[in-house]
């Protein structure tokens, strides 16, 4: 993401123009404390993201659907930590005095790998809406998640597509300042990377954790309605399989069918006395019958216990993505709709360094809230000390 103009005092990676820099290139305080940060922020970065990368392919539990977005994540930040985050610390400590060429691709990458952060929350939110919501089709998906993520890419980089094909090749460009010229661009863009896609993202999680509780409200009923029932006298209990909602025709079998060893040895006429209905199965044929189906089995067991603690770790991970993007969004998009707005330059810097910032959050995430990433990371470094 970037400025709006080119007449801007500064923005997202926006070189400072000469008139608030005096002459070349400045490496004072504010430029010296750029430097120091932006080192410790793309080594945190490239540690943190790359931890989860090599968890996560090298340890199988950790090899879920809801992982692999999360991979897709860490691999958006990394991109950002090695391509964009350099030239942006070079571009907060003075006058840009690179090539405009390499400024636009700057800002390509910078407007695609902010759009893919996103794209991945809100893919991650669609997938686990479709689990929770339609386990039975989701089981049957196979590759969606990866074609989900693949698309995430594409539109991202079809939102930063136009600044490569020439965007900001406008008359009168100043080619010390590395920024985005077109200010209607920079609505487009927001409103692409943030202001539809989150809303959508939030409704989707909202529905999805609603959807959780009811299923586990329907599980934890379903598994008290099958508990055997303790009989009345001493003694350990006792399933009765001709009790429950899977006879419900069938009255108390007699003492003598408890009692009796075998069904096959009653003579005929004690079976014709049998309580229970034609259509109903005496006890030992109860339980002589085959499984229920699989297909049955399966719907009740699609979403795992580890998937569902790989969920609840997901509000934090997006709560902290609006926290660090929004007054950033909220900022830039005030700039090019009201041109004549006084915005400081350090309000813009402030922001945009709190953008970049949730990029490092993450990996620290995993491991506050996860506690089976947590255990994973420790068992990574052992291995790589």
């Amino acid at each position: 993401m970037g400025n709006s103009s080119a007449t801007d005092d500064g923005g997202l990676l926006a070189g400072r123009g000469p008139e608030s820099l005096g002459t070349g290139t400045r490496l004072g305080g504010a430029g010296a404390a750029a430097l120091v940060g932006g080192v410790l922020l793309i080594g945190m970065v490239l540690a943190g993201n790359s931890l989860v990368c090599v968890s996560v392919a090298s340890e199988r539990t950790l090899q879920t659907p809801t992982n692999y977005f999360i991979v897709s994540l860490a691999a958006a930040d990394l991109l950002l930590a090695v391509l964009v985050l350099p030239l942006f610390v070079y571009s907060e400590g003075g006058v840009w005095l690179l090539s405009p060429r390499l400024c636009d691709t700057l800002m390509a990458m910078d407007v695609m790998l902010c759009t893919a952060s996103i794209f991945n929350l809100c893919a991650i939110s669609v997938d686990r809406f479709v689990a929770v919501t339609v386990p039975l089709r989701y089981n049957q998906q196979g590759q969606c998640q990866l074609l989900l993520i693949a698309a995430t890419w594409l539109l991202s980089a079809a939102v930063a597509a136009p600044v490569v094909c020439g965007l900001n090749d406008v008359p009168g460009r100043d080619p010390t300042v590395c920024c985005l010229e077109d200010r209607d661009y920079v609505v487009y863009s927001s409103i692409c990377s943030f202001f539809l896609p989150c809303p959508l993202m939030l409704l989707l999680y909202w529905a999805t954790f609603r959807g959780l509780r009811r299923w586990e409200a329907a599980r934890h009923t379903k598994l008290h309605s099958h508990a055997p029932r303790r009989p009345s006298g001493p003694g350990p209990p006792v399933s009765d399989p001709t009790q429950g909602p899977l006879f419900p025709d069938c009255p108390p079998p007699s003492p003598s069918l408890r009692t009796s060893p075998t069904v096959s040895s009653r003579p005929e006429s004690d079976l014709s006395q049998s309580p229970c209905s034609p259509g109903c199965l005496l006890p030992d044929a109860a339980l002589a019958q085959p499984p229920a189906p699989s297909s049955r089995r399966k719907r009740g067991a699609k979403i795992t216990g580890r998937e569902r603690k790989a969920m609840r770790v997901l509000p934090v991970v997006v709560g902290a993505f609006l926290m660090c993007w929004t007054p950033f969004f909220v900022v830039h998009i005030t700039r090019a709709l009201c041109p004549a707005c006084f915005v400081s330059p350090s309000l813009v810097s402030a922001v945009t360094w709190l953008g970049y910032v949730n990029s490092a959050l993450n990996p620290i995430i995993y491991t506050i809230f996860n506690a089976e990433f947590r255990s994973v990371f420790r068992k990574t470094l052992r291995l790589r000390c």
